[in-house]
């Protein structure tokens, strides 16, 4: 899996849209990140389409919505989002959040099985805690393949990262910079000075340091560009520590029916 994507969340204007993911990919970015929820896969589809970058090279990814986890709403949106993206399959499908019409069993079965008709290539969980990740076990002999979560400097995850660490599940960040409040963190903008560099580039740079693949959302080139340029930056020990020291619990994404509340 590539350790930078693209996050596609906000990016509302299917132009707009479509041009960032064509953008990203031709600058080097393959992994694409998408949701149903979004509303902009068809944009995401355009996008991937105009790129001079060749399908079988793109690792996309879109997400089921709460309110489609029964059986049969799980089949029906997941193909109405493969026309959608004008792809025959996806390579990474996610539940979105364990919610509203998730039951364990009867989500993750249907989810097992569009994997087993070559829909989705690798079955993936979002805002999943270690005991739905048991679950998800459980119901499906093995663990899904990736689990994305809110994951930066501000909220990092110990008990999630140590969870996939050990069970070797791919943890994925969505929101790396906590929406910009990265910018502002003192140990940040040290180590972003140090080095000549984006406070941006240094909160994905500590990311990947993490084993934690990230998704950053960006819609100009010059972002896309930064964040790009992220893979180039060496942080070291002193770097990585005094981001770990930040003391920090701030968590950007909390609805109500989020598995931590």
């Amino acid at each position: 899996m590539p350790v930078l994507g693209l996050g596609t969340w906000q990016n509302e204007d299917p132009e707009a849209c479509a041009n960032s993911v064509q953008t990203a990919l031709e600058m080097g970015y393959r992994h694409v990140d998408t949701a149903q929820i979004y509303g902009n896969e068809d944009a995401v589809g355009d996008g991937i389409a105009a790129a001079d970058v060749d399908r079988e090279d793109v690792f996309l990814a879109t997400k089921v919505w709460t309110s489609e986890l029964g059986a049969d709403d799980v089949v029906a949106s997941t193909e109405e989002s493969l026309e959608k993206l004008g792809v025959d399959a996806v390579d990474l499908l996610y539940v979105h959040w364990p919610a509203n019409e998730y039951d364990a069993e009867e989500t993750l079965s249907a989810f097992a099985d569009l994997q087993a008709d070559g829909v989705t290539d690798r079955i993936g969980v979002s805002n999943f805690e270690p005991r739905h990740l048991d679950e998800a076990r459980d119901v499906l002999g093995e663990l899904p393949f990736a689990n994305q979560v809110e994951f930066h400097p501000l909220l990092q995850q110990d008990e999630l990262r140590e969870y996939a660490d050990g069970e070797d599940i791919e943890l994925v960040a969505y929101s790396p910079l906590a929406r910009g409040e990265v910018f502002d963190v003192p140990e940040i903008q040290d180590v972003a000075e140090k080095h000549g560099v984006s406070e941006a580039q240094v909160s994905l740079a500590w990311v990947r340091e993490k084993g934690v693949t990230a998704i950053p959302k960006a819609t100009g080139e010059d972002h896309i560009a930064d964040n790009w340029a992220s893979l180039d930056l060496e942080l070291d020990d002193e770097d990585v520590a005094k981001v770990d020291g930040i003391d920090r619990r701030d968590r950007q994404v909390d609805p109500d029916f989020g598995p931590w509340n």
